[in-house]
């Protein structure tokens, strides 16, 4: 049987669309983008397409793009590009960093590391769904606050944070929002004027495109200091060759989401699975996360008294997620799941399962027909707890 993949949130396969428009640019167009001759025409013209289709996902201009390595040098640009300008121009003031309190490593430990150099990081918790309530942010802003950084959709349960309401409190004091939108980009419609980002960061393998590839989206007007130094590349924001292979291949992912979105399809999918697992185990299996203001591919469930770790080896040829794959395989609770109050008991059994373009009906009742018979050879709650 073949393996069930239902570990999108961690990383997706590259789209039949994206490996064809990626293949001329392996074999005839090899010139540096910034040459100006025959040789670099083909990879240049290129690159100016790839950026003008990341822009129209985004609903941004082209000049708004930065191409990166990916999400997390995406999120190490915004944040230490916004705090290091402001120490060059406010010396001896100490810059201010408001996040929540369940950013993506690439986020909290360069606040982290940040803060370890003299700035101040007020982390904003989140309530029992994973969503933060604007107001504490709000109330969190000093004069010296330079940046808000929150994720517009958590990694793990797939909740989407109230993007709107905090941009309007950012403007109202000057405030630059950063946003890490990586899980939510061609999952759900992301755009930088309806979210009121003016920072926001997109990875490449996360949207069908290829690993090692993302974009910084800085808004017209704003500007923030390079993480990576050298020539003029990137119109003098991010130094380094282009790579007009990869990028082409995120133009294209980003082509495929805003053509072909499957957002309605995989909600049905995985509300018709939290359904069946809600029949099947009752009080016995809990969702992780909002109800409706979620990724629509997203469903964490714990099945309490249970080991996940425990679940998934069991599950055949299936791979799925205890969460977040940067914490994969640790048998201490979600930081994120920790955050939301969520009770030792419940969150050590918790599963990330994350649906994709080629996740099917079949698929899913597979899985369910697995989770039926392990759990009904399993000891109960109270005496695998």
């Amino acid at each position: 049987m073949r393996g069930i993949y239902l570990d999108y949130n961690a990383s997706t396969p590259i789209a039949p669309e994206v490996a064809a428009a990626m293949r001329p640019l392996l074999t005839d167009h090899f010139g540096n983008p910034s040459s100006g001759h025959w040789a670099s025409n083909g990879a240049a013209e290129a690159l100016t397409w790839a950026r003008k289709q990341v822009a129209a996902l985004l609903g941004a201009a082209p000049s708004e793009i930065v191409f990166t390595s990916g999400g997390s040098e995406a999120n190490n640009h915004a944040i230490k590009g916004v705090v290091t300008r402001a120490l060059r121009e406010h010396p001896g003031k100490t810059p201010h960093i408001i996040c929540s309190a369940i950013e993506h490593p690439s986020v909290a430990q360069v606040c982290t590391t940040l803060e370890g150099l003299g700035a101040q990081v007020t982390r904003i918790g989140v309530d029992a769904t994973g969503r933060i309530d604007p107001t504490r942010i709000a109330q969190a802003i000093t004069d010296d606050t330079v940046l808000i950084t929150v994720m517009h959709a958590n990694n793990e349960v797939g909740t989407l944070q109230p993007l709107g309401a905090i941009a309007t409190i950012a403007k109202q004091h000057a405030i630059l929002l950063h946003s890490d939108a990586a899980q939510s980009v061609g999952k759900v419609p992301v755009l930088v004027d309806d979210l009121g980002a003016d920072l926001l960061t997109v990875a490449g393998h996360k949207l069908y495109g290829p690993k090692g590839i993302g974009a910084l989206y800085i808004r017209d007007g704003v500007t923030i200091d390079a993480l990576v130094h050298g020539a003029g590349h990137e119109a003098g924001r991010r130094a380094g060759t282009e790579s007009a292979l990869l990028a082409v291949g995120l133009g294209a992912a980003c082509e495929l989401a805003r053509r072909d979105p499957c957002a309605e399809r995989l909600g049905e999918l995985r509300d018709g699975f939290w359904q069946r697992l809600s029949d099947a185990f009752g009080e016995r299996v809990v969702l992780n996360g909002h109800l409706t203001e979620r990724l629509p591919n997203t469903l964490n469930v714990s099945f309490v008294g249970q080991q996940s770790h425990d679940i998934l080896a069991r599950l055949d040829g299936v791979a799925a997620s205890t969460g977040s794959a940067c914490h994969a395989g640790s048998r201490t609770i979600s930081g994120v799941l920790a955050a939301m109050g969520i009770d030792e008991h419940v969150a050590l059994g918790a599963i990330r399962f994350s649906l994709g373009r080629g996740t099917d009906q079949a698929q899913i009742d597979r899985v369910v027909e697995q989770l039926v018979e392990i759990l009904a050879a399993a000891p109960p709650a109270s005496e695998s707890s």
